[in-house]
């Protein structure tokens, strides 16, 4: 099934106008002046919120903090012309700030010129990996990733760069090396009291600041208010050459140019273009549903891939970095009453005007004010609750949470997300190979057949054996299916004469299962055995009668499986009374 194509709005006319993805400024259809005052008023608000964090963000990613706003302004513009979304925010985000960091900083060796040119070029091949996917049809591949995988490469990526970020926090020289180097490192330097001072004392009062408003007061601009009060504290009390500022940026608008980078470089960057298109459109892919759910609305999964690399390509373009969907800033958008996706233009349009008339205001905005911001957005990515009850509920998806987690804490983010797309194929593997089956029995005074192992007052009829199998038959399972029916023949109280497949879960049959059907139906022959099938699907039976098997024996197979019961009941003259039969005959001997 194609999520995006909206062949299927006859069937739900009242969702069809909100819902039918439009190119180029879709949100202008209809748009009303009231509509144009409440998206102004909210990207007011949006915009006080993205310079910011888009310039932490540029810092937490290895470039200037300038390349923040350029990699903010083209994206939000970019995606108003073709985002399908009302609502959704796109920009520079905190679980790809480490990846592109830990992707172009071993490569720019110390360049600063060099790291923005390697984070525009990544930012290029991931638009164009996720056009590509969209184009393709690929928008699937986002669903093998689950929550617990989901949960534990946030929680990497978070401590990643939260750790990365420390250092600037408290004003320390650190030598590169890995996560755990580092967190010795930190250990080491806190011992000692050099690192207390203005840099620190300012850093580790915005952290406090955004955590303590974060949590009494939520509905303050904390970030913002951070932002300028440390500014003002560095203004006022002079304190430019103790404390590293941002300094002066440049004035007008971002330029477009082709990222200067060599071959060999661009190689190096694809694996790490990949795992960030996936984590990417993953974040994207799970906020949008989210919203489209609220919202009432349908979400087209590969339209919003060719948007989310469109937004990209732009980036780079226009010398910014990888960006995607933002699930700080969007909540923002929606409660500042944002009405439709003119929101993310509008604010686009102011962040160009403060950059034109007034950016000599950000000149005395200090680094550690900035490495607070992205500390304080890598701890709301932490999912430690949801991980605990994860444990409670499931502790096969629990470990696996973990594995993804100390993945990328151990072998570095790039390697971490594969792993975690590794372990997601791996599970579903597994679960396929081994699904679940059961023996039936008949329950009395309950209507179907049902687990023994559920229900061990099950009654089991003499000689039958009914067996359910609870996925489709494929190469990777077929042995195992072979084997287990088998197993319980071989364990059978009594000898079996008869074999139903419960065949109802069985959705496919491909050919190595059907050569497994034919083999196991004339083992069984050999045995003295019939085999029948009940409730199978006219897909799977299509396929048996495609491959030339059980052609002309209609007796093989039944509509249910009390009519496959009823017809082995009467070929083998079993003594057998149903409950439903013996409840009919005490009903009919009363009403005599």
């Amino acid at each position: 099934m194609q999520p995006s194509r909206p062949h299927n709005t006859k069937t739900a006319p009242q969702t069809a106008p909100a819902t039918a993805p439009r190119w180029l400024l879709p949100t202008l259809v209809g748009y009303s002046w009231a509509s144009c005052k409440a998206d102004l008023l909210a990207a007011l608000v949006l915009s006080a919120m993205l310079v910011p964090i888009g310039m932490s963000y540029a810092e937490a990613s290895g470039v200037p903090a300038i390349y923040g706003l350029y990699a903010t302004i083209v994206p939000l513009i970019i995606y108003t012309l073709v985002g399908t979304s009302r609502i959704l925010v796109l920009g520079p985000d905190s679980a790809l700030a480490g990846l592109i960091a830990i992707s172009i900083l071993p490569l720019a060796a110390g360049s600063s010129a060099h790291a923005v040119a390697l984070a525009a070029i990544l930012s290029i091949i991931t638009g164009g990996l996720c056009v590509l996917a969209g184009l393709l049809r690929l928008g699937f591949v986002t669903d093998l990733i689950s929550t617990p995988i989901r949960y534990g490469y946030l929680n990497g990526i978070a401590l990643t760069v939260l750790v990365s970020q420390l250092p600037k926090l408290l004003d320390l020289t650190l030598p590169a090396g890995s996560l755990w180097q580092h967190l010795l490192l930190l250990g080491q330097a806190l011992g000692q009291v050099s690192w207390l001072g203005w840099p620190s004392l300012i850093g580790i009062g915005c952290l406090s600041l955004i955590l303590c408003c974060r949590y009494y007061r939520p509905r303050w601009p904390a970030v913002l208010i951070a932002m300028v009060l440390s500014t003002l504290v560095v203004y006022l009390m002079s304190l430019s050459t103790m404390v590293a500022v941002i300094g002066q940026i440049p004035q007008g608008l971002p330029s477009a140019q082709w990222p200067q980078v060599s071959w060999p470089e661009v190689q190096r960057l694809l694996p790490a273009a990949l795992a960030i298109a996936l984590v990417a459109f993953a974040d994207m892919s799970i906020l949008s549903r989210s919203y489209a759910q609220r919202l009432g609305v349908s979400v087209y999964p590969n339209r919003e891939l060719i948007a989310l690399g469109l937004s990209n390509l732009g980036s780079g373009l226009f010398q910014g970095f990888t960006v995607s969907s933002s699930a700080s800033r969007t909540p923002v958008a929606e409660a500042a009453g944002s009405k439709t996706q003119m929101t993310g233009l509008f604010s686009a349009v102011l962040i160009l005007l403060f950059l034109m008339l007034a950016p000599n205001l950000l000149s005395h905005v200090p680094k550690a004010a900035l490495a607070a911001v992205v500390i304080a957005a890598c701890w709301s990515l932490i999912e430690y609750r949801a991980v605990k009850a994860l444990y409670r509920l499931r502790r096969s998806e629990f470990w696996t949470s973990i594995m993804c987690f100390l993945g990328v804490a151990i072998f570095g983010v790039i390697e971490g997300i594969f792993l975690a797309v590794g372990i997601a194929l791996g599970l579903f593997i597994w679960r396929a190979w081994q699904p679940y089956s059961a023996v039936l029995g008949r329950v009395d005074g309950m209507k179907g057949y049902h687990d023994i192992q559920r229900h061990p007052e099950a009654k089991q009829i003499e000689g039958l054996l009914l067996f359910r199998w609870d996925a489709p038959l494929f190469f990777a399972n077929q042995g195992q299916f072979r084997r287990t029916l088998q197993r319980h023949i071989a364990q059978a109280q009594r000898p079996i004469r008869c074999v139903v497949i419960a065949a109802e879960p069985i959705t496919d049959v491909d050919t190595t299962a059907a050569e497994m059907l034919c083999e196991l139906d004339q083992l069984l022959q050999q045995q003295q055995i019939t085999l029948y099938f009940a409730e199978m699907k006219g897909r799977s039976k299509d396929w048996l009668r495609h491959y030339d098997l059980f052609q002309g024996q209609p007796q093989r197979f039944f509509p249910t499986i009390g009519r496959a019961v009823n017809q082995y009941v009467q070929d083998f003259a079993v003594d057998w009374l149903d409950w439903e039969d013996r409840a009919l005959a005490d009903t009919s001997g009363k009403s005599i």
